[in-house]
């Protein structure tokens, strides 16, 4: 059976058990600030469980796109050492909301396992939770008692708190839980030891497969439990550990979910995978092929490799797979982008995302390969440099700050630098370079570090968001809860009626105030989590439940819906322009200015970006009325033309824009006629990264700002040259300016000539070597010139030029050719530059180095006297 039969079964047989089948969520989560990417199918019914949302349907079933690289669930490290870890994988699911419980729930897993895919039942064991006196929590008999009537009791387990009660994370919806074991060993291995000892340890062919959990509760951020409005059932079965059992294979990386992946590495590498735990190569190969996977769909969902946050994570994945294949494939050129087109072809079927986003997956995934060996490159040469200054220093241990600096700064992996070190002889310090990323790391917490309480309800009332059609809204609190930051307390409210836009769509969040007679506060900014529009105030109301009123920032409103406009209006010109390839790939909207990235595979011309300008004016001056659909079912919006965001999450019913020919699915606000944009302005066009560039544009009154800062500068000019021809007094400048470099130039050279001979005479001779350690105000490339001439006129020779041209400090060396093997031109600056507060390079014949201390050229030049 493959693995796409097997996918399809399991969505067939609960399409029978009356499910309704939905498709897979995006993997990365825009709208939700407890997570970046989904790590377990429940991510997107979340709301459902909290009661925010009405589901679609009491039934659903779907497979979902996992990512498990971040916070509590982190896989990352395992993978590729082991048989079954991934970074990215499928979860199968079956779910109901209030519907059936327990019972329903067993008895399907269990006909669909043993009767659908006939794994045999003595294979199988269950266990089920055992219960937790500190959560005043009882064994769960209910499970117990109706897995009784399916297996024998003595292959029911029981599972404590850490295996059998399912948490979303520190707060949020939980449950007991009851997993299913398989044993997949053979025969002689089962006669030995009982599969009952293997359960839950960590066996690479005992392994857990279904998880059935019973949502029953809620984790307040005070740690208690409550109950949820309504019971559910969230079950999820790894699909790659489903196929190993069903395919009867050892490791997941031997079914046909990683074996194509696996042949066209073995194609590109020559090298053979032969499933060997231990084997370098065999591991690169199995962290190659399982993260190339978690990249593509992360790029097809819209999230580009960056320096921060969740994009960040992604670079990680993906230079870690470079990392491997560099190392222990021999791959010095990229080709982890060669394996997307297999990819497309496996799960391209139940993936349209991976079809419709090829391209961009492949090129962004090329350019990201080329930019890191490139790092890697850079990297070895700066390894090298340290390894040659310790060996100088007669040390053993490279240096932890600059080894760490290697890591962080500039990406080079420390696994590379410890091997590079270990074939010269040399380590690094293991626990000062684990103590400086612990450090990076509790910085990096510390930053973001925000404890949250829990809600405290006014009122249980639906919160209604009026800031479509109004700025200012009598209102009053509902909830409100109290969170502490680096920055000291705030407290997050939520009103009964909202005129503030919760950050979405690109469009940042609204600011304003709430106040009433006696009070009020700042609205420092509004975002949207699990359904509720949360703003954040500086204070408490001393009468939480008093009217307020609430009131937005009316200029920034102003000029961000602008913004929100203006870049439909982009949009549209740009697919004319440049053509239907176009799409959106990120924005962000605030009230100074927009930036919009889409996909493009080449810069844009000036003549392009003055007809999208164009062509953008064009239609603010047409007046253009929007045309708002509040609510309109997704298939009719995409009839009429609407343009859908690869990567967004859309519901059955949704919010159409529309300004004349221009149709987007889009939830901010907007101007109601496109002459309130005023005038729009193309301020930088720019890469943001493989196949996408980057538009940055002001509208309205930031734009009218320009051009009068623009006149401004224009009659500035104008009296400073004396002339109203700006262009032809400049044309002078630049003519007179290039005449007088030459004769500087040529001034210079006539002074260098003048001191070589006396530099030749002041060489000093120590035994068989020559010593010549100078100061002088000479520029860099007269001092260059000199010292290379030198160096080749005079044998078994040393120079050094300390010199400090335009009052920074600059310290210059050169090895004749025939002491270049012994005496390292670049140790030997390194050195000196110590002395000038400041660093440098270059290579055993010549290095020259910079500083910020001229006072320190004294000591440098008496310390290069004893060389």
């Amino acid at each position: 059976m493959t693995s796409q039969e097997i996918r399809q079964q399991f969505l067939d047989f609960f399409k029978s058990k009356e499910h309704l089948i939905v498709p897979s969520a995006p993997i990365v989560l825009k709208d939700d600030p407890t997570l970046m990417f989904s790590n377990s199918g429940m991510t997107q019914f979340k709301d459902y469980f909290l009661g925010y949302k009405e589901p679609k349907a009491s039934r659903i079933a779907d497979t979902q796109k996992c990512l498990r690289v971040s916070g509590k669930h982190n896989d990352l490290d395992d993978v590729g050492r082991d048989t079954y870890h991934h970074t990215m994988f499928e979860m199968l699911g079956n779910w109901s909301f209030g519907d059936y419980f327990k019972k329903e729930a067993i008895s399907w897993a269990w006909e669909l396992l043993t009767e659908v895919y006939g794994i045999p039942k003595e294979n199988l064991y269950v266990t089920i939770f055992e219960g937790d006196e500190k959560e005043n929590l009882e064994r769960d008999n209910e499970a117990y008692n109706y897995w009784k009537e399916y297996i024998s009791e003595d292959r029911i387990i029981n599972g404590n708190k850490k295996d059998n009660f399912w948490e979303m994370g520190a707060s949020g919806p939980c449950g007991p839980c009851s997993e299913i074991h398989v044993d997949l060993r053979s025969e002689e291995e089962k006669a030995k030891v009982s599969g009952l000892e293997l359960v839950n340890n960590d066996h690479p062919q005992v392994v857990e497969i279904w998880n059935l959990v019973f949502m029953q509760f809620n984790r307040k951020a005070d740690g208690t439990l409550e109950n949820l409005p309504a019971k559910h059932i969230d079950t999820g079965m790894g699909f790659e550990r489903l196929c190993m059992a069903l395919q009867q294979k050892e490791s997941n990386y031997d079914t046909d979910v990683f074996t194509p992946l696996i042949a066209k590495v073995e194609e590109l590498s020559g090298k053979k995978y032969t499933g060997i735990l231990t084997d370098e190569k065999d591991i690169a190969i199995r962290v190659v092929v399982d993260h190339i996977r978690a990249v593509s769909f992360a790029i097809a969902d819209g999230q580009l490799p960056s320096n921060g946050g969740a994009g960040y994570v992604i670079r990680r994945i993906l230079r870690r797979g470079i990392s491997y294949a560099y190392r222990f494939l021999d791959r010095k050129e990229p080709f982890l982008y060669q394996l997307v087109g297999v990819l497309q072809e496996q799960m391209g079927k139940f993936f349209p995302e991976l079809e419709k986003q090829g391209t961009l997956v492949t090129e962004v995934i090329k350019s990201e390969e080329e930019s890191f060996l490139r790092t890697i490159e850079t990297g070895l040469i700066r390894v090298e440099k340290l390894i040659q200054q310790t060996i100088y220093e007669g040390k053993k241990v490279l240096p932890t700050e600059e080894v760490f600096e290697l890591y962080d700064t500039y990406g080079f992996p420390d696994d590379l630098t410890r091997i590079i070190a270990e074939e010269k002889g040399l380590t690094i310090d293991e626990t000062g370079f684990e103590q400086a990323l612990n450090k990076q790391k509790q910085r990096s917490k510390a930053d973001s570090a925000q404890k949250v309480y829990d809600w405290v309800t006014l009122e249980e009332k639906p919160e209604n968001f009026v800031g479509y059609d109004k700025i200012e809204s009598e209102t009053y609190i509902t909830r409100y809860r109290k969170v502490e930051n680096k920055d000291g307390e705030f407290y997050q409210v939520v009103l009964s009626e909202s005129p503030f836009y919760p950050e979405g769509g690109g469009q940042i969040g609204d600011k304003g105030t709430l106040e009433n007679a006696t009070e009020s506060f700042e609205v420092l900014e509004t975002k949207k989590e699990n359904g509720l529009i949360i703003s954040l105030i500086n204070g408490l109301p001393k009468d939480a439940g008093a009217i307020f009123y609430a009131k937005v920032n009316a200029a920034d409103r102003k000029n961000s819906q602008a913004n929100h406009s203006v870049t439909h209006l982009l949009h549209e010109a740009l697919r004319d322009v440049l053509g239907t390839h176009v799409e959106q790939k990120g924005s962000y909207v605030g009230p100074d200015y927009l930036r919009f990235d889409f996909s493009h595979f080449s810069k844009m011309t000036d003549e392009e970006l003055k007809l999208v300008e164009d062509k953008v004016n064009a239609k603010i001056k047409e007046s253009i009325a929007l045309q708002e659909f509040r609510s309109i079912p997704i298939q009719e919006a995409l009839d009429r033309g609407a343009m859908a965001l690869f990567g967004e999450k859309y519901g059955d019913n949704v919010r159409m824009i529309q300004f004349g020919t221009s149709m987007e699915l889009c939830g901010g606000t907007h101007v109601k006629n496109t002459s309130e944009i005023g005038h729009f302005k193309i301020v930088s066009e720019s890469s943001a990264a493989a196949g996408i560039r980057r538009i940055e544009a002001i509208s309205g009154d930031k734009s009218a700002e320009y051009f009068k800062n623009l006149e401004k500068q224009i009659t500035e000019l104008s009296q400073l040259l004396k002339s109203k021809d700006i262009v032809k007094s400049i044309e002078k400048l630049i003519e007179e300016n290039t005449s007088l470099k030459s004769e500087v130039e040529a001034f210079k050279k006539e002074k260098a000539k003048g001191e070589i001979g006396d530099w030749k005479n002041a060489y000093k001779h120590k035994g068989d070597k020559q010593l010549l350690v100078k100061k002088t105000s000479l520029d860099a490339g007269s001092v260059k010139d000199i010292v290379f001439q030198l160096k080749r006129e005079i044998p078994t020779s040393v120079t050094v030029i300390l010199s400090d041209n335009d009052g920074k400090p600059m310290i210059t060396v050169g090895v004749s050719d025939d002491l270049a093997s012994s005496y390292q031109a670049g140790t030997i600056v390194k050195d000196l530059a110590r002395e000038i507060q400041g660093g440098g390079g270059g290579n055993p014949g010549f290095a020259t180095a910079g500083g910020k201390n001229i006072d320190g050229l004294e000591n440098a030049y008496q310390k290069a006297l004893e060389l």
